[in-house]
């Protein structure tokens, strides 16, 4: 699917250089780039693998990427929320709860490899994923 790509994480930074060690530290690996006179490269980047790599980005650096949007405040993630529900019936009527209260469905209920599943949104635009877990047991 990207073959020709590369996939780049970003994500929200208070303390360049903090973030820098703790990144390493986690993943074994130094940043790419030369460092600035703080030591640490700019953009702080880090090579995850051949086609992914994450990008640390320090306070303001975000909004401004993203055309002045607001962002989620330091300590506070923008993420995908997952909810696991016990039938198909009980995804289906929370879609319809959210469709009904303001939210956006993003992707109608279906059948996935993984299960029943749909994404909505919530008013405030966070993404919420409804899901059953009914596979076969191994």
């Amino acid at each position: 699917m990207f073959a020709s790509g590369q996939m780049e994480v970003c994500l929200q930074i208070a303390d360049r250089p903090k973030a820098m060690a703790f990144y390493r530290a986690v993943f074994g690996v130094d940043p790419i780039g030369v460092p600035e006179e703080d030591g640490v490269p700019e953009p702080l980047r880090f090579q995850v693998n051949d086609q992914t790599s994450l990008t640390l980005i320090p306070p303001g650096g975000l909004g401004w990427v993203m055309g002045g949007r607001e962002i989620a405040p330091t300590g506070v993630s923008e993420s995908l929320l997952s909810l696991t529900l016990a039938s198909e019936r009980e995804v289906t009527e929370l879609v319809g709860r959210f469709r009904d209260a303001g939210g956006d469905v993003l992707v109608e209920p279906q059948r996935q490899p993984w299960g029943f599943t749909s994404v909505c949104t919530d008013i405030d635009g966070h993404a919420w994923q409804m899901t059953t877990d009914d596979l076969p047991r191994e």
